[in-house]
């Protein structure tokens, strides 16, 4: 199969390896003409995934409208939400029309607070069941190395989902089918979220009790705005949500709970930020999340106080303080 990627960041560079090893030819693309042709002469990416060679498959392009010509049927968009726009600008509003969209992105794009597979259908009129959003615990760096990993692809269609299923799946990487796909992205999104909060437990010196309080309450509050959404409350139980969110609050590789961890320890989050070389879209999904809450009129005060301590420089231990000291209530009535 002739597969396109938009995107070498190490997520989309682990999937442009991992599907040329399947035997697919994958047409790859990279932000940047320096990093394309470091690409073409080191044969793996050295930036994002050093020591992971590129197989013979891969093919790097230098524009995202040749990446889409070499695409029958896929096309996998691993670029971070906030660029998604910008990326694919130079496409005509047509030329995704006999594309599967594969999406690895995770967040809500800022302003219009669109998920990105409405994105997709409002500039390229891709319509939900030619997208599919492919999420779940998946850490590139244990990925592109074998490490067992199981993945969730959503989408309206079946044989979308099911497409990408059969194309993806190996030894190494199991793809389980989900056609809740707002329940997916929103759970992927949303779960960077509360990663920022877990490494700011971390960079405060709580313990296991307050992270693992964390993830319990912070999934609430993910499942009531998803529900609100329209979403499925049980998809938040599964890879994208519960997954998902374990994996990255816990994991040295995620780039959140970096970002968290730092702010913790005192740090400002536009010196954090500036010193990182891969995106943390919890960031950014944090703004938006505090916008759809206030939207929907949904209860959100673990994400509403990440809001604050990354924008109004508030006080880690004082939000802590606050959140402890709320109004006490039953367990599973909010």
């Amino acid at each position: 199969m002739r597969i396109g990627c938009i995107g070498a960041g190490s997520w989309g560079t682990t999937l442009a390896v991992h599907l040329a090893q399947l035997g697919h030819d994958v047409a790859l693309w990279a932000h940047g003409a320096p990093q394309r042709e470091r690409l073409r002469s080191d044969r793996e990416n050295r930036l994002y995934l050093a020591g992971v060679p590129f197989p013979s498959g891969i093919a790097v392009c230098d524009s995202v409208e040749e990446v889409v010509e070499a695409s029958d049927p896929l096309l996998l968009i691993a670029t971070p939400t906030q660029h998604i726009r910008t990326t694919l600008t130079p496409l005509a509003s047509d030329a995704l029309s006999s594309r599967v969209i594969v999406s690895t992105s995770k967040g809500i794009e800022q302003g219009s607070l669109l998920r990105i597979s409405e994105l997709f259908e409002q500039l390229w009129d891709v319509g939900a069941e030619r997208f599919v959003s492919l999420s779940g615990p998946s850490h590139a760096e244990e990925v592109s190395r074998g490490i067992p990993t199981t993945v969730v692809a959503a989408s309206t269609s079946r044989s979308a989902s099911e497409l990408v299923q059969d194309v993806c799946s190996n030894d190494t990487l199991r793809v389980y089918t989900n056609d809740d796909l707002i329940g997916v992205e929103l759970g992927g999104a949303l779960k960077n979220v509360i990663a920022v909060c877990a490494g700011i437990i971390d960079g405060l010196g709580y313990g296991d009790n307050t992270k693992a309080a964390l993830i319990t309450r912070g999934l609430a509050e993910i499942t009531r705005l998803g529900v609100a959404l329209g979403a499925s409350a049980s998809t938040f139980s599964g890879l994208a949500g519960l997954g998902d969110l374990v994996v990255t609050c816990f994991s040295r590789h995620s780039r959140n709970r970096f970002v968290g961890e730092q702010i913790g320890r005192g740090r400002r989050l536009a010196d954090v930020v500036a010193e990182m070389n891969m995106v943390a879209e919890g960031v950014t999904t944090t703004e938006s999340a505090h916008q759809l809450a206030q939207r929907h009129g949904v209860e959100m005060p673990i994400i509403n106080e990440v809001y604050r301590i990354l924008f109004a420089e508030r006080d880690p231990r004082t939000a802590t303080l606050d959140l402890m000291r709320r109004r006490t209530k039953h367990e599973l009535w909010t």
